[in-house]
Parts: structure tokens; sequence; C-alpha cells
């Protein structure tokens, strides 16, 4: 017998409280007993989002269909879009909103670069027309935080201008204040800090943002969120929703909340702390740049004559665990260790050993313990 580990930044594991409450026998979702789930997700998910003025919207399916219901919801074709990327997923944001015909801008940086706030200040001086600014604060692929608070100073001044966070591997792991940060437009898909499968998405929208559908003329069915709205507010959906996903979730918003969202933040940031020293300590060099390292997922270089491929499924097919290889260009050269979600002190400490183990398997000289030794000082530490 093996004992498996998930260690990638999504899908993450899930709670056995969580998987217990989805496995309970089907309910029909035109029920007083599931307007009541409905209820506590959305009071949960503002609590989550830390917003009192946003409304909270979900959909049955993937963080990119939060994405695209974004862009659907506030421009039309035509409109200037500002899109700020520097990874996969701030680049499917651009993707998306050039198939709907948005006329987009792009500040593209390095995957190892934060997005700098005083180029979008400068964009916006110079095309004060523009409609939207879009920008990824935790993105997945390259382990990159980006400054979001700054980009919600700037993009507050421009009232025709709505600011479009995809924080999908954010929300949970780092903090995101939508209503103190001035954020129009954020949101998470399940599978990530939720502590849920995949199949859910949300988003938050903000005052500025519904300002923004109303004159949006882009083509909408089913992620129009006037639909949702006007469901939301008799407790109900548009559509079939996904009933066991968020009979799950009102179960992980319980566990949330227990936890305090500021207490699961500093959480995530003593794992994140403890495996990059643990990697450091291997001789590993870390992806993201010093100023710029989120707390959900953890990027690492793959040592020279080393198979990076090799690597992951060693750790997989071998000691069980699973971590994350590197996207695009990226394939083979970096690995990316998870921890988003329901992880917690021995998840760091059976992921460095399985990888000092493999790394030893590989070839790779270092000092066998000392990746594990210096996790365990980081978290003895904040434990204190």
């Amino acid at each position: 017998m093996r004992k498996s580990y998930l260690m990638t930044p999504g899908p993450t594991p899930v709670p056995s409280e969580v998987l217990l409450a989805q496995a309970k026998p089907m309910i029909h979702h035109r029920t007083p007993d599931f307007s009541l789930v409905v209820r506590e997700c959305v009071s949960g998910l503002k609590y989550v989002f830390q917003t009192e003025k946003s409304d909270i919207l979900i959909f049955a399916s993937s963080g990119t269909g939060a994405m695209e219901s974004a862009i659907v919801n506030c421009f039309s074709a035509g409109d200037k879009v500002l899109v700020c990327y520097n990874g996969k997923f701030g680049q499917r944001m651009a993707q998306i909103a050039k198939a709907y015909a948005v006329d987009v801008t792009i500040l593209e940086y390095g995957w190892q670069t934060c997005v700098n706030p005083s180029d979008i200040a400068n964009h916006l001086q110079a095309n004060p027309d523009t409609r939207g600014v879009i920008i990824t604060q935790s993105e997945t692929s390259s382990g990159v935080l980006n400054d979001v608070q700054a980009v919600g100073e700037i993009v507050c001044n421009y009232p025709d201008c709505v600011l479009i966070v995809d924080s999908i591997t954010g929300i949970g792991a780092v903090d995101c204040k939508t209503d103190e940060w001035g954020l129009d437009v954020v949101m998470t898909g399940s599978q990530k800090g939720l502590m849920l499968p995949p199949g859910l998405a949300a988003v938050s929208v903000s005052a500025k943002a519904w300002r923004a559908y109303e004159r949006s003329s882009l083509p909408k069915f089913y992620f129009d969120w006037k639909k949702y709205l006007k469901n939301l507010e008799v407790d109900t959906t548009p559509f079939t929703p996904a009933v066991s996903l968020m009979i799950g979730l009102s179960e992980a918003i319980k566990l949330m909340r227990e936890e305090g969202i500021q207490n699961i933040i500093s959480r995530h940031e003593r794992l994140a702390k403890a495996t990059r020293f643990g990697c450091e300590a291997l001789g590993l060099k870390l992806f993201a740049p010093p100023n710029g390292r989120g707390n959900a997922v953890t990027p690492v270089w793959v040592p020279d004559g080393i198979d990076g491929k090799k690597l992951v499924s060693i750790m997989k097919n071998k000691h069980g665990v699973t971590i994350a290889g590197g996207q695009d260009d990226y394939a083979g050269k970096i690995i990316r260790i998870g921890h988003l979600g329901y992880f917690g002190n021995f998840d760091i400490i059976t992921t460095l050993a399985a990888l000092e183990m493999t790394l030893m398997e590989l070839g790779y000289e270092f000092e066998a313990g000392s990746g594990i030794r210096a996790a365990e000082t980081i978290l003895m530490e904040d434990s204190k």
C-alpha cells in the first residue's frame, strides 16, 4: 500500500468533513433546503472575499468560466481594456477578451517579474477612456504575487474603468480585501483555497462593475450576471446548480470561519516560508522574485543535469507525492509545490522528504535531511 499526497496548486486536497457533506443523499435544488445552502454559501463567500458591499455570484463552472463572465458582463466590442500579465492565466484573460472583439492592450512582463502599478497609472493617464484593467493577483503558473492593492488605488480614480482581479489561487491564501482595496470584480475557483473538488466558480461584483454591466452589449446567456443576481434575491440559481459541490462549499466555509480568515492567511504564509527555506537549503533556486512571492505555490528551478519531468514522475509514482511541473516554456525546467487550501505542517515535511529522496536517486548532490531541517526550523519558530 502506498499513501498518496496531492501537493499541486489545484486541485487541492479536500477535508473529510467536506467529502462527507457531499456524500449526503441528493436534494432538489428548488426547495427550502437548498435555498438555505445558497444563503450559507453567499454569506460565507462574502466573508472569505472580505466584502460587504459587493454581490457574490456562484457558477457551476471552472475558474475560466468566471473569467469569461467578467469579460462579457463588463464590456462591449471595441472597448479599450488593459490586460497585465506575467504568467499563463493572465494571458488567458487577454485571450478571452480578444475572442469577444474587445480592444486589448497588453502589459506583458516576464514570468519572474511583478506587474508594475506605475505602468498602469501611466497607461490610464494616456488613455483615460480605458474601460477596464485586468490583473492576476496570484499567478498559478509562476508563483508571482502582484500588488492589486496598489492597482486598486490607481483605478479608483477612473469612474468608468473597472478593475478585474483573477484571485483564483489568491483567495484563501493571501489577503484580498475586496472592499477596502476597491476591487470591482474578484474571482476564484472551488478547487483552490476553498478546499473543494473542481466545478464551482465565484465572482464578487461591485457597484461600479454593475454600472459597467448596464453599458455592456456583449452576448451572454449562461454567465449573465443579472440572471444570477435576480435568482439570488430568492436564494436560488437560474440554472441547475452543482448541488453536492454547493453543500460541500457550505461545509468548507464553516471550517474557514472556525479558523478565521487572517489565521488562514498566516498559516499559508508559514507553509510557503517553510517550503522555500527547505528548497533553498537543498541548494535549489526559487523561481518567483523575492518581492513578489505568494503563499499558494512555490515554483523552483530544476537543477542543471536533472530531468524535471522525470523528477515529477518519480515523486508521484514511487513516493506518492504529486507536485506540478512547469507550464509552457518552463515545462521540465521548474517544479511547483502547492500549499493552498487544506494543508498543514507535516504535508510540507513529507513533500520535502520525497523531494530529497528523488533528487538523491537522480544523482543530485546535497546534504541529506538539510531541506527537512530548514523547514522544521521555520515551522517550530512560527508555532511558538
